[in-house]
């Protein structure tokens, strides 16, 4: 266990943030869920709204370093091709 102020006070925010990045990342799930979804479910124009909401979300884990910017590029480029390549 920490034993000096400052070691204390870090382990508290430490404990903080992780309950903030959990958060984070499951919102993020969340709308990538609602897209995957849309997806199977074959419906374009719920798929691509979906995708609108989600990659905006997926850009600010990127930016909060709850996702790596890579990673999250990754899944917007595969989400969005998937969107595109549903017949209408």
């Amino acid at each position: 266990m920490a034993n000096t102020r400052s070691a204390k006070k870090a382990a508290r925010q430490a404990v903080r943030r992780t309950e903030v990045n959990k958060a984070r990342r499951s919102r993020v799930r969340s709308y990538v869920r609602k897209v995957e979804e849309a997806i199977a479910a074959g419906d374009q124009a719920a798929a691509r709204a979906a995708l609108e909401d989600a990659q905006p979300e997926l850009m600010r884990g990127a930016q909060k370093k709850v996702l790596h910017k890579n990673a999250a590029a990754r899944k917007v480029s595969r989400l969005s091709k998937r969107v595109k390549s549903m017949t209408s």
